[in-house]
């Protein structure tokens, strides 16, 4: 069962009130490579769409639909036997949707080194059975 919503860090302004927290952790296996022997940017997408679901469903234990995703662009490849990080931070809670950053980083195999792969922003809408939009307080209220 999810918790509530958790409560701002900092009310300062300009603040992101949560916190970037670890949202997946994957290992990159041959499935995932082209023929170029680095990771699909669509795997990755997938990976950052999974990761935005697992940040939403923090703020309420409902269904979850992907509404909108920013631009995307690679700043490095991602290669087989790197293990991928995901990291997730709420920035903004609507009545009805959350606005998610993610932040995709790729650990080398070889060395360990971190590198940043990219950044996306995800908007996340809260839908009832039906996939009609509901209000987020309502879903909280859930048993």
């Amino acid at each position: 069962m999810v918790g509530p919503m958790p409560e701002p860090l900092d009310p300062s302004p300009g603040v992101t009130p949560f916190p970037r927290t670890l949202a997946l952790r994957v290992v990159t296996m041959p499935r995932d490579t082209n023929h170029y022997g680095t990771i699909f940017g669509g795997v990755i997408l997938s990976y950052i769409d999974q990761a935005g679901f697992v940040e939403a469903r923090r703020h309420a234990p409902c269904r979850w639909v992907t509404a909108a995703i920013d631009r995307v662009d690679f700043k490095a490849p991602v290669n087989l036997g790197d293990i991928v990080n995901f990291f997730s931070q709420t920035t903004r809670v609507g009545s009805k949707s959350v606005t998610i950053r993610i932040e995709v980083e790729a650990e080398r195999y070889i060395d360990g080194a971190h590198v940043q792969v990219t950044t996306a922003t995800l908007v996340m809408v809260a839908v009832n059975d039906h996939g009609q939009p509901i209000l987020i307080r309502d879903a909280m209220a859930r048993p």
